[in-house]
C-alpha cells in the first residue's frame, strides 16, 4: 500500500533530483505529489483529477526524471499538452527538475519551424513535450521515432478533448509501444476522458485530489455591473482605479482582444496581447517579456493563455464573462499564486445572468456585485496610477534563475562539422583541476557549436582553464553563453 510523505527525501530520489528539488524550492510534495509520485514510481497507470495550479506538474515530472535511462539516446518520456504555451511551460519544468540528471528535453509545437524541432530530435533526447498536431506530424513523417517510448502524460485531458484533438489523441496513442505506463490529467473526468483511460491505459489507479473549493482562499472577486458600450472606458477606470502591480485581462475572442489593446495604448497604457491568431514566435516573446516584467499588462484569450505560470500576477481583469464555467476558474488561477494575495474583476452587463448563474453553481456561492468606481474616484486614482506605470516592475527571481545560480552555460566554437562530440567535452572538463563528472551538465552539440554547462559554482574557473586548454587537439574560443 502506498503511504503518503510530507518530505521528497522519502521516495527514494537520485542525489540529482533532490539537489533540484531543493534549489526549486519545493519544501514539501503538494497533495497531488504526494499521491502521484510514489505510485508513478512503482509503475501504475495514473487517472488523475486535479485541478490546475496543484503542482501536478511536478507530480509527473519527478518519478518521469528519475525513471529514465540517462544513457538510451531516444525519447523515453512524451508529454502531450493542448496548448503550445503550456508544451513550453512543461518542457521548462522538466529542463529545472533534470538540470542535473543532465535531461534533455525537445518542444513538439505547430507555428514554430519543423525543420529546427527534427534537427533536435537528431540528437540525444530524453523526453518530448508537445502538442497532439505536430507531435503526430513528426510520427507520421518519421521525424520522431518512438520506439523507445516508455512513459506517456496525457495533461489537461479535458482541454484536449474540448480542443478537439481526440482523433489525433488516438492516432498518437496507437503508435506508441503498448509496454508504456501511462499517466492521465484531468481537471474533470468527463465519458471522454474516461473512454480514453480504458482504450489505452493498463488497470489505471483512480486518484482524485478534490479542493476544498475550487477558487484560492486568498483571490478575492468581485463583479462590476457595468453597461455594454461602457466596458472599455469602465475597463481602463478598473485599472486606474485599482492600480494592479501585474495584471492579466481576459476576453473571449482574438478580435476583442486586439480592440483592448489599441484602446488602452490610445489611454499610454502599455500593454501587449495574446491570442491563436498571432506567429508563434511572438507570442513566445510576448510571454517571456511579461515573465520578465518587462511590462504590467497583459491581454490574452483563454486558449492562448492556458499554462501561464506567472507568481507576480496580482488582478486578473475579465473583460467578458467566460461562457464556459470551468474557463473562469482557470482565469481566476492566474493570481492568487504561491500563498499570495489576488484579485479578480468582471466587467459584467444584465446579459450576463445566464453564465454567471452557471459559474456560482459550478463554484459553490455567488461574486458580490457592485457598481464600478466613480470618474471622481477615477480621477484621484489617476496620478498614483501613473506612477505605477512608469517605474521598473520588481520581481524576485524565478524557479529556473534560482536553480541556475551555481551553474555557467559555455559555448565552445566547434561542432558536429568539426567531430565534435559529448565524450570529448566530458573528457577534457574531467581532467581540468577541481573537475568531475558530477560537475558537468547538460551538453547540446549542434553543427558548429557546442553548449555545456558547468554546474557546482565552477563555471568561471573552467572558463579560464580552458583558455589554455585543447580540447580534441586544439585551442578553441570559449566564451560564456548568452542564456
Amino acid at each position: 500500500m502506498t503511504t503518503l510523505s510530507n518530505n521528497f527525501k522519502d521516495y527514494n530520489l537520485s542525489e540529482e533530483l533532490l539537489k533540484a528539488i531543493e534549489g526549486l524550492h519545493f519544501t514539501q510534495p503538494t497533495p497531488v505529489q504526494q499521491a502521484v509520485i510514489p505510485r508513478a514510481l512503482e509503475g501504475e497507470d495514473l487517472l488523475v483529477k486535479s485541478q490546475t495550479g496543484s503542482g501536478k506538474t511536478a507530480a509527473f515530472a519527478i518519478p518521469l526524471c528519475e525513471k529514465l535511462c540517462w544513457e538510451e539516446n531516444k525519447p523515453q518520456v512524451l508529454v502531450l499538452t493542448p496548448t503550445r504555451e503550456l508544451a513550453l511551460q512543461v518542457k521548462e519544468d522538466f529542463f529545472n527538475i533534470g538540470r542535473f540528471k543532465r535531461v534533455k528535453t525537445v518542444g513538439l509545437y505547430g507555428k514554430a519551424p519543423f525543420h529546427i524541432q527534427q534537427k533536435e530530435l537528431k540528437q540525444k533526447t530524453h523526453v518530448v513535450v508537445g502538442t497532439p498536431g505536430r507531435v503526430l506530424d513528426h510520427l507520421e513523417r518519421g521525424t520522431f521515432i518512438a520506439e523507445e517510448i516508455r512513459y506517456v502524460v496525457i495533461d489537461e485531458a479535458d482541454e484536449m478533448f474540448k480542443m478537439g484533438f481526440l482523433d489525433q489523441l488516438e492516432s498518437i496513442m496507437k503508435a506508441l509501444p503498448n509496454n508504456r505506463q501511462t499517466l492521465l490529467f484531468s481537471a474533470t473526468l468527463a465519458p471522454n476522458v474516461q473512454s480514453i483511460s480504458e482504450k489505452y491505459m493498463n488497470h489505471p489507479v483512480d486518484i482524485s485530489i478534490e479542493s476544498k473549493q475550487l477558487t484560492a482562499d486568498k483571490i478575492e472577486q468581485v463583479c462590476y455591473l457595468v453597461e455594454r458600450e461602457q466596458k472599455l472606458t469602465e475597463l481602463y477606470h478598473t485599472l486606474v482605479s485599482n492600480n494592479p502591480e501585474c495584471c492579466m485581462i481576459f476576453a473571449n475572442t482574438k478580435d476583442q482582444v486586439d480592440e483592448i489593446e489599441a484602446y488602452l495604448q490610445e489611454k499610454d497604457v502599455r500593454i501587449l496581447k495574446i491570442h491563436g491568431g498571432m506567429e508563434q514566435r511572438d507570442r513566445f516573446s510576448v510571454m517571456e517579456d511579461f515573465r520578465a516584467g518587462k511590462f504590467r499588462y497583459l491581454v490574452a484569450t483563454d486558449v492562448a493563455a492556458r499554462g501561464i505560470d506567472i507568481d507576480h500576477i496580482t488582478h486578473v481583469i475579465n473583460f467578458d464573462v467566460p461562457e464556459d464555467k470551468e474557463s473562469y476558474v482557470h482565469r481566476i488561477g492566474r493570481t492568487g499564486r504561491g500563498g499570495r494575495a489576488g484579485k479578480s474583476i468582471t466587467l459584467t452587463t444584465k446579459q450576463d445572468k445566464r453564465f454567471l448563474d452557471a459559474i456560482y453553481n459550478y463554484i459553490g456561492y455567488e461574486v458580490p456585485v457592485t457598481t464600478p468606481p466613480d470618474v471622481a474616484h477615477v480621477e484621484a486614482a489617476l496620478e498614483k496610477f501613473n506612477e505605477t506605470h512608469e517605474k521598473t516592475l520588481k520581481l524576485a527571481p524565478t524557479k529556473g534563475e534560482k536553480l541556475s545560480k551555481d551553474i555557467i552555460k559555455l559555448h565552445i566554437n566547434a561542432g558536429k562539422k568539426t567531430k565534435m562530440r559529448p565524450v570529448d567535452i566530458v573528457g577534457t572538463l574531467c581532467n581540468l583541476k577541481g573537475m568531475s563528472a558530477d560537475d558537468v551538465g547538460i551538453i547540446n552539440v549542434q553543427d558548429v557549436s557546442t553548449f555545456v554547462e558547468i554546474l557546482n559554482g565552477k563555471g568561471e574557473d573552467v572558463l579560464n582553464q580552458l583558455q589554455t586548454t585543447p580540447i580534441k587537439g586544439r585551442i578553441r574560443k570559449v566564451t560564456k553563453a548568452d542564456r
